[in-house]
């Protein structure tokens, strides 16, 4: 997903969309999985010599990945999507003037109760051995970039160091996750919900545990057959609901969890056991799946003090 905050942010990928030969290059690529260059530019009934720089410019703009497989004629160019959501959101900008940012990594969870296949690791390698939940112990986590189970969920103090006498206005989470299928499954379902002091915020199903590529910051050493990516999602709550990329997952709004400066702010994902779908969930840190991240939290809150 791209998040755009203002205009002049989203120029360049505004310029990049102004063009009907790149939508509909997109819009192939909703259809199709992959296409090579080849394939595309039949389709739309061009040279290749002309799509190239369409694509380069796509890929630029971070909106598809290009990747290589050997065919009878030598390397085929095989182009898929990268981001499945564009979301835009002009906030006036003096609430984001009061904003607390701040990242957690994937192994600083503070809690945990987890269930096989279930296994964490580091940029470099394995922690312990998979399937054995006791390894989410280890002191080698907090250095952890990815972590999967298939039931049960992980906990994150998220820090709050906002200004003394601050009520907090909206919670905003960014954090790349995906189903856990054993090996990897693109279809297959899992009920992921969220939840903030104990309170249920909301729920959101994951479509699957994708591994059709490599993902882009995916170690080298990793396994081709396990989870490469996943889907990075943008979760916020605010005065008028809880919301997953821009749709409502829920009525609980901020004012129901009533924070302020003094509160400890649990973050909970969990895959509860009776769930329509127990699919697992599979987090990404910065050096795995396809974004440069950790979870990336934004505490807003009031630009006066609770007494004023």
């Amino acid at each position: 997903m791209i998040y755009i905050t203002s205009p002049s942010e989203g120029l360049e990928l505004f310029k990049v969309l102004g063009s009907d030969i790149r939508v509909k290059i997109i819009d192939l690529l909703l259809s199709n999985k992959r296409l090579s260059m080849n394939e595309i530019a039949t389709q739309l009934k061009i040279t290749n010599g002309a799509l190239t720089s369409h694509i380069r410019k796509l890929e630029e703009a971070g909106l598809i990945t290009i990747s290589s497989e050997s065919g009878g004629h030598g390397n085929l160019k095989l182009c898929s999507l990268r981001m499945d959501k564009i979301l835009i959101d002009f906030t006036n900008q003096d609430t984001l003037q009061n904003v607390y940012n701040a990242n957690v990594r994937v192994g600083h969870y503070s809690d945990y109760k987890v269930y096989p296949t279930c296994g964490i690791a580091t940029s470099k390698s394995i922690i312990g051995e998979v399937d054995d939940a006791r390894y989410f112990a280890h002191p080698d986590r907090y250095n952890a970039d990815i972590l999967w189970f298939t039931k049960g969920f992980v906990e994150y103090e998220i820090p709050n160091f906002i200004p003394s006498g601050r009520k907090i206005t909206q919670l905003t989470i960014s954090e790349e996750i995906s189903s856990e299928a054993p090996g990897v499954n693109d279809v297959w379902p899992s009920d992921i919900t969220f939840s903030i002091n104990d309170t249920e915020i909301g729920m959101w199903t994951s479509p699957g545990d994708f591994g059709d590529v490599r993902g882009l910051f995916t170690p080298e050493w990793w396994f081709p057959n396990w989870n490469q990516y996943g889907l990075l999602k943008l979760l916020v709550i605010n005065k008028y609901g809880t919301y997953i990329d821009g749709l409502r997952i829920s009525d609980v709004t901020i004012q129901d969890l009533n924070l302020n400066y003094r509160s400890k702010i649990r973050f909970r994902m969990a895959v509860k056991k009776d769930a329509e779908h127990v699919g697992g969930l599979t987090i990404f840190g910065s050096t795995f799946g396809n974004y440069a991240q950790d979870i990336k939290v934004s505490i807003h809150y009031n630009a006066q003090d609770e007494a004023g």
